[in-house]
């Protein structure tokens, strides 16, 4: 009877994490930053129907790269857990770091399983504040890490160059059209955007809403 092959712990994690980064480089980025009136969500995305950003809760948002079945999967069970949260406590009780947290103890309870394939996914979680100074966003990597990002976030295949390309000139007092060009300027010429924002002016419980071209080409200060 032949033994197993052997590999050490720390190759195998090498490995694992490299398939994981392949899967994910592979992606297009997407760019979750706050501006005057909320968060905004600018994704290259040719898909008019396979959203990479959505609404996860009443101030929450999702934003994802990499494999579509996966990171779907994920948002859903997302819902789910705020769902269920809020209707068990209280709506107020359902928040960005919780939400993140969950994400974080999944992807990295299959990163270090050793049993199946680690998550080939990115994701963000963005919490609208009462005020500027409220907004949240985490960053969530393929092993669970969590990172807290207190302006802007990248994720994607370029997610590197384009996070040095917005940092010289990201301001969170930018109005929308300027965050969304600011946010986009690195993105391949001609590509289709998917645009989302949680809005602080909206009246509604639910801030969550999307951007058409329309919208974007409103002169500044009408957003």
């Amino acid at each position: 009877m032949s033994l197993p092959f052997y590999v050490a712990p720390e190759q195998q994690m090498k490995d694992r994490a490299e398939f994981a980064r392949k899967g994910i480089s592979r992606g297009r980025s997407v760019v979750v930053l706050r501006y005057r009136c909320g968060i905004a969500f600018v994704a290259e995305n040719p898909s008019h129907t396979l959203h990479k950003v959505s609404e996860v809760y009443d101030r929450i948002g999702f934003a994802a790269v990499g494999r579509y079945n996966e990171f779907e999967n994920l948002r859903i069970a997302g819902i789910q857990y705020a769902d269920l949260r809020g209707y068990s406590y209280d709506r107020r009780d359902v928040t960005g770091r919780g939400l993140a947290n969950q994400y974080a103890q999944q992807l990295g309870a299959a990163f270090s399983s050793g049993v199946d394939k680690p998550f080939e996914v990115e994701l963000i979680v963005a919490e609208l504040g009462l005020a500027g100074a409220g907004d949240q966003i985490f960053r969530i990597g393929f092993d669970g890490t969590i990172t807290d990002e207190p302006g802007f976030s990248v994720i994607g295949g370029a997610a590197e160059t384009l996070h040095a390309a917005i940092a010289k000139d990201f301001s969170a007092d930018a109005d929308l059209g300027d965050a969304v060009k600011l946010a986009s300027a690195g993105f391949s010429d001609g590509v289709a955007l998917e645009v989302a924002v949680l809005d602080r002016t909206r009246s509604q419980l639910r801030t969550f809403r999307r951007i058409g071209t329309a919208e974007l080409d409103r002169p500044p200060g009408d957003d």
